[in-house]
């Protein structure tokens, strides 16, 4: 069998891992300009400076920090002496035309990148877009058309202006709200005819697990964070009505990061852990989706005694304004248990314990033949709106050939499991999947570590985790591999 005719084959990218150039023509410093490189082993950290004192420090970057994140009274802030892998990523900003030839090359349908808010406003509350910002992704989107690829934007993705964080809090701020629809309304409008499909947040349930990536918060009380989601929902809600009102074609779409979630053992306090997992994760689609706050959420709040700052005006805009499509990433599955086990599992985020079945990589990550059926089939069928995967892939530490060329079978082969997966779900179960847009198309910085030697790419970018490197481009096997997949529209997966 093989993919409609009008499945969006594609890559993926995040500008703070990606685009580099992070002050020139007048951009503003993000949140993740402030993120130090790590490692498996070793936390990425954030930087920050007591603006009173002069004291300098950093923090560990910790998936699932306390409220004490940062000393009270510092401010994030770039050091002398550290590297950011953001300041300069695997430079798409000098890149660009280059990439995206790459990209055609391999027969992109789309390319799924975000814009860096910063770049646009660089404080987050500025009055004026700045106008070299606007120009570059418009130079972007225009490279694009010339090959008829159709641009999938993240309007946030993990990049925060650090204005807002430092003035407002971030996200727990309900002026974020305003701030957020002003830059996504200016972007909508001045790039309606390039660009058609949008996405708010990536992956906005990471605001549990990761607060200062997901909404620039430095407080990462459960208040804090829950307060950081519903700003985000009714923003989201404010675009989706702005673009309904004003650009009836164009799409806006909700992005959730995603695993099936197994059980370890077939005790039935296994099975209610998987659900209570499973509800973490789903809660934030079912609101930005689905359209409504799920009792068992409002439950939890109520245990915790957690009290929004919200107005009755914000449900009815979630309610009439959900998103248009669900995107989501899915790189493998987690399995939980309420056993004592020997190891845990590491990976992205918490992977839960080593499930016997599948197989990890260097870093911990499951890779699940069946992940993205079973993700398809739980996100389809619990909303009835198209989905679209967005991030999928595997890093692993890539070794350059001295003739230039990359042997990673071991991504064909993760990627021929997972496109399989995805011909079953449109096949066999009917899943109206718009399309998929492997992770980190051209190499980039992990998100999670910091690093290079995580890669994930079909195209080898030469950079290390010191920052040393040529920035050349070069195919890996896998490039070639995939041209043939989307040449036969994923008939052909040898």
């Amino acid at each position: 069998m093989s993919f409609p005719k009008e499945f969006l084959w594609g890559g993926a990218t995040a500008a703070n891992q990606y685009e580099g150039a992070y002050l020139e023509d007048g951009k503003g410093i993000n949140t993740s300009d402030t993120l130090t490189n790590g490692s498996h082993t070793v936390a990425r950290r954030v930087t920050w400076k007591n603006p009173k004192t002069g004291e300098t420090g950093s923090s560990p970057m910790m998936f699932f920090s306390g409220k004490d994140f940062i000393p009270e009274g510092v401010e994030p802030a770039i050091l002398e002496g550290e590297y950011y892998p953001s300041h300069t990523a695997t430079d798409f900003y000098h890149h660009y035309k280059e990439d995206i030839a790459l990209m055609a090359e391999m027969g992109f349908k789309t390319f799924r990148l975000s814009m860096n808010w910063a770049r646009i406003f660089p404080n987050g509350d500025d009055e004026e877009a700045n106008p070299a910002g606007l120009k570059f992704y418009d130079e972007v989107f225009d490279e694009c058309k010339k090959y008829n690829i159709e641009p999938l934007v993240t309007l946030s993705h993990y990049e925060t202006p650090i204005g807002l964080t430092i003035k407002y809090g971030g996200w727990k701020s309900r002026k974020c709200i305003d701030f957020f629809e002003k830059y996504a309304t200016t972007v909508i409008k001045h790039y309606a005819g390039k660009v058609k499909y949008y996405l708010t947040f990536n992956e906005i349930n990471i605001m549990s697990f990761m607060p200062y990536m997901a909404g620039g918060l430095v407080d990462f009380s459960d208040q804090a964070k829950a307060q950081g989601a519903h700003n985000q929902f009714v923003a989201s809600a404010k675009v989706v009505k702005f673009t309904h009102e004003n650009y009836p074609d164009i799409k806006i779409g909700q992005m959730l990061a995603y695993q099936p979630t197994y059980t370890f053992t077939c005790d039935p306090a296994d099975q209610v852990l998987a659900l209570e997992r499973q509800q973490q994760i789903l809660w934030y689609s079912d609101v930005q989706t689905g359209g409504y706050y799920p009792a068992y959420k409002l439950k939890e709040y109520e245990r915790k005694g957690i009290k929004l700052d919200d107005t009755p005006e914000d449900y009815e805009l979630i309610k009439n304004y959900s998103a248009d499509f669900l995107s989501f990433s899915c790189y493998g599955s987690s399995t939980v248990t309420t056993h004592e086990v020997k190891d845990d599992a590491g990976g992205n985020f918490s992977m839960g314990v080593t499930n016997p079945y599948v197989k990890t990589n260097a870093w911990g990550w499951a890779t699940d033949p069946a992940c993205l059926r079973l993700a398809c089939n739980t996100l389809y069928y619990r909303y009835n709106k198209p989905v679209w995967i967005v991030e999928n892939g595997i890093g692993w530490s890539d070794k350059l050939e001295a003739d230039h060329t990359v042997h990673d079978d071991y991504r064909i082969e993760y990627l021929r499991q997972n496109i399989q997966s995805m011909d079953d779900a449109i096949n066999k179960d009917g899943v109206d999947l718009m399309g998929y847009t492997m992770w980190g198309c051209i190499d980039l910085v992990s998100a999670s570590t910091g690093e290079m030697r995580k890669r994930y790419g079909f195209v080898y970018v030469d950079r290390d985790d010191e920052g040393n490197g040529t920035l050349n481009r070069y195919r890996k096997d896998s490039f070639y591999w995939y041209k043939k997949v989307i040449e036969t529209q994923g008939e052909d997966l040898a």
